[in-house]
């Protein structure tokens, strides 16, 4: 069983690292397309589908930028007590609350699945704006994202699991994979 947890935990790990690390570039298409706004409404006529965009390539960004955020431990955290706790104490907290974060990801996904869903089956979902894109391609990308990051939650609590269990994987081979992207020239 620990093996089949290590082998998890290093798949979904390198593959949210991977598209992290792809998906980080993203904040350069986002101020691409708010400079090319600031220029339209400058020189020429004003784009419409300029906000819109930005909005949709921001949410592609915080959404699939999430499960490698979890994975490097750079989510936002209330560090007041627990900075003080022993290690595995940190992994039985840590266990516990990662369980509500996958049952939160659970209705997510579920939710966003039914409106991804809803967007394909009434041919093709649209904005109300003046552009009037279609919705089916951020609600792909939302869902993808979700799914992600329930992955990604499922792998850090098989970390806590196995540093319980006294099993090496955790806190040293999550050290190695933060030291490795530390040490990544694409950095």
């Amino acid at each position: 069983m620990t093996d089949a947890m290590k082998t998890y935990v290093r798949i979904v790990d390198r593959m949210n690292r991977w598209i992290g690390r792809i998906v980080m570039y993203g904040i350069f298409v986002m101020m691409g397309i708010l400079l090319w706004s600031s220029i339209s409404k400058t020189f020429f006529l004003p784009s419409l589908w300029t906000l819109e965009m930005a909005q949709f390539a921001m949410v592609a960004y915080y959404i699939l930028g999430g499960p490698y955020s979890i994975q490097m431990g750079s989510n936002v955290r209330m560090d007041l007590l627990y900075a003080e706790l022993s290690d595995r104490r940190k992994a039985q907290i840590d266990a516990m609350t990662v369980l509500f974060l996958i049952v939160y990801l659970v209705f997510l996904l579920w939710g966003g699945w039914a409106s991804l869903m809803y967007s394909f089956q009434y041919g093709g979902e649209r904005s109300p704006t003046a552009w009037r894109p279609y919705l089916w391609p951020i609600k792909t990308i939302m869902v993808t994202g979700i799914f992600l990051m329930l992955l990604q939650a499922v792998s850090e609590l098989f970390k806590d699991i196995l540093r319980l269990t006294g099993h090496d994987m955790g806190q040293k081979d999550v050290d190695d994979t933060r030291l490795s992207a530390e040490e990544d020239p694409a950095a």
